[in-house]
């Protein structure tokens, strides 16, 4: 079955953290700070903007929904009636911008944050130095109650971002953006979460070594196969080709009854609240 992209949304900033929920796709716009809802047809409905900047977003067992202010250090809970009320108060967590966010049918929300200040780190310093070892400040993910009391923290990650729980609720799976891998945390029967442990590397070990230690005699030789890195040998990220997704975009691949999307932000906003080029959403 040939599959082809075509845009089906224009006028985002950074869509991020989407979201399948009662039928419909939704996503924060981080840019803009607002929590979309699409069907899949016409425009994408704004449904709130979010003090702070819309993050992660999740939904209780009752159906009300969870969403993080990046820059406020808080979860948000909209009520049915449609008023935002405090859900929990991170701020004496966080080192950094609060960032995705998982709910769990149980209800719990498991949040994460950059754990540093990014936009004082990339006016300082290359940014293929955020990758390079020790890297910056490492951030806990905190666990939530479903009624927003906190259960506990994790030990550090490095910029914990995307999570998923595996079918039987057990494990966690967590991307450690500026470790390049994913790790795996057990879920306890209090809804804590055990110990990071390795689970999957997102660059070979040897590209890793050439890549932090460009002149280590001691470097391994590189296998004759390729290999898919977002690092050049510098370091630093390959020039993108003019056929990657443009700025700002979700897309979405149908196959069968199946339409699984992603978002592509490459025009991160500088600062909070800086302007972003105009983003799109592609669909099959």
């Amino acid at each position: 079955m040939k599959r082809t992209t075509s845009v089906a949304l224009s006028g985002l900033g950074v869509p991020e953290t989407l979201r399948w929920h009662e039928g419909a796709l939704w996503f924060s716009d981080l840019a803009h700070g607002t929590v979309h809802r699409w069907d899949g047809t016409g425009q994408a409905e704004t449904v709130v903007k979010v003090p702070g900047r819309a993050g992660g977003l999740g939904w209780l067992p009752d159906g009300r929904m969870l969403v993080a202010s990046m820059d406020g250090g808080i979860v948000h809970r909209q009520e049915a009636n449609g008023e935002f009320v405090e859900h929990a108060d991170l701020r004496h967590l966080v080192g950094g911008p609060v960032n995705d966010m998982l709910v769990a049918p149980q209800g719990r929300a498991y949040v994460g944050n950059f754990g540093f200040d990014y936009y004082a780190f990339v006016r300082e310093r290359p940014n293929a130095q955020l990758y390079a070892p020790p890297g910056p400040r490492k951030a806990p993910l905190a666990c939530l109650a479903p009624d927003g009391t906190l259960l506990g923290v994790t030990e550090p990650l490095l910029f914990p971002n995307g999570c998923l729980l595996t079918p039987d609720g057990t494990t966690m799976i967590a991307a450690e953006t500026l470790g390049m891998r994913l790790v795996s945390l057990s879920v306890e029967r209090d809804g804590t979460l055990g110990p990071p442990r390795p689970w999957a590397p997102l660059v070979p070990a040897w590209l890793w070594h050439a890549v932090n230690h460009p002149d280590s005699s001691a470097a391994s030789p590189a296998p004759s196969r390729r290999s898919s890195t977002g690092l050049s040998s510098h370091g630093v990220p390959p020039r993108r080709s003019p056929r990657t997704t443009s700025p700002g975009t979700v897309t979405a691949k149908r196959s069968g009854s199946r339409t699984p999307c992603a978002a592509n932000a490459s025009g991160w906003p500088r600062e909070a609240g800086s302007s972003t080029g105009s983003g799109r959403a592609r669909t099959p």
